[in-house]
């Protein structure tokens, strides 16, 4: 759905002889002396499968906003190339831009960005009023998007009217109205509190199962990330330094910045159970798991007997799990 290659953001004066050369690799502060540019994003390079929630995540300057930016070319980058579900956005002229940004695409940011004097079916439907679309129908996907989100009945609401949990609520509701094939969000919830904050991310998890949207989710919160991503990147000084599933950065992180990031990370609530499990045996059983279920979660099964527990995908036995592959992981957790 979203493929980038060798993507580069570098500001200031005559920025693309910076691309490639080893002053890039200069100190941030050296660099901007000598030359007076600043490398925000380098070298980034990444694919999204369809219905999959890719997150990407790293401290204030990483580089993570400005990649989720490129991607719409709300930010032009430097260099490199961007398609969304095969089309050269980097070589979009304005006209095919405006329908891949209508059409394809919709973004929520951290800021809800709401039309104050509008009601929330006017600021949901608002994407739809630009695309043409007549008041009637758009009054009616406006007011069936609300339902979705969780604010039915609501859509004669003023936003100041509502909770900053409820607003963001009312973002999301927005950039699905449109139905687009891609969502991204820039930090959405790190303005909000932690129970709301908690809430939005089961909203997003609970979407994503229902409608199959793929999702580009930007964050600099571990937990947000590991809870909402199928693969992670994480990113530092503009470059990805890892990527993978959340079991994968935890158990196998690249470098010691990414295990100073995830070692305080329960393992038993990340790892799959398919990733510790034994092959397949051909029982008794002391019960049955399916292959993605949690560490945490079977421990309960293999303290109640000395029995292994089956592991199942799709049907089909592909492996087991004993109180020693889950001791394995619950011992990692102390180191």
């Amino acid at each position: 759905m979203i493929s980038v290659r060798d993507l580069w953001k570098v500001y200031g004066p005559r920025a693309e002889r910076i691309v490639g050369a080893p002053e890039a690799d200069l100190p941030r502060s050296q660099l901007e002396a000598q030359h007076g540019n600043v490398v925000a994003m380098r070298e980034v390079s990444l694919d999204i499968a369809p219905g999959e929630v890719f997150v990407v995540m790293g401290l204030s300057g990483s580089g993570k906003s400005t990649l989720i930016r490129c991607i719409t070319r709300l930010i032009e980058p430097t260099a490199g190339k961007v398609f969304i579900e095969g089309q050269d956005v980097t070589a979009a002229d304005d006209d095919q831009l405006l329908k891949i940004r209508r059409h394809k695409v919709s973004m929520v940011f951290q800021h809800f960005g709401l039309l104050p004097h509008r009601t929330l079916l006017d600021n949901v439907g608002f994407g739809l009023e630009l695309r043409g679309v007549d008041k009637k129908e758009r009054r009616e996907r406006a007011d069936r998007t609300l339902a979705l989100v969780g604010l039915p009945g609501m859509g004669e609401y003023k936003p100041h009217q509502l909770s900053g949990g409820q607003q963001q609520r009312v973002g999301l509701a927005r950039a699905l109205a449109t139905d687009p094939d891609i969502m991204l969000f820039d930090e959405p919830f790190s303005a909000l509190d932690p129970l709301i904050r908690r809430e939005m991310q089961d909203e997003i998890v609970r979407l994503r199962r229902e409608l199959g949207k793929t999702m580009m989710f930007i964050t600099h919160d571990l937990q947000e990330a590991l809870r909402l991503g199928d693969r992670i990147a994480i990113m530092r000084d503009g470059r990805f330094v890892q990527v993978g599933t959340p079991a994968e950065v935890v158990l196998e992180p690249a470098d010691e910045y990414v295990a100073n990031f995830v070692r305080d990370v329960p393992r038993s609530h990340i790892v799959p159970v398919d990733a510790v499990m034994a092959p397949p045996s051909d029982g008794p059983f002391a019960g049955e798991v399916s292959a993605d279920t949690k560490v945490r979660d079977v421990v309960a099964l293999v303290a109640r007997s000395e029995l292994p527990v089956r592991v199942v995908r799709d049907g089909m036995t592909v492996g087991s799990i004993d109180r020693v592959g889950v001791l394995s992981v619950i011992a990692g957790e102390d180191h």
